[in-house]
């Protein structure tokens, strides 16, 4: 797994997350936990498999994120 993006920004993690989804991209959430125990202070990572980062980078940037 490879970090995609640290965003703190819940509505921009769902929209990345269904931008890639679209794509046949899987991705994973890590540390959205951690970040609800003191809000604010942890931001949330937005992980997919390594093989599929330069895909995902592409699916992203074409639709303007």
């Amino acid at each position: 797994m490879v970090e995609l993006e640290r965003t703190m920004d819940v509505v921009r993690l769902s929209v990345m997350r269904s931008v890639l989804s679209d794509a046949g991209i899987d991705s994973f959430v890590f540390d959205s936990a951690a970040g609800g125990l003191l809000t604010g202070a942890i931001p949330s990572r937005l992980m997919v498999r390594e093989e599929d980062l330069e895909l995902a980078r592409l699916a992203l940037k074409q639709a303007g994120l």
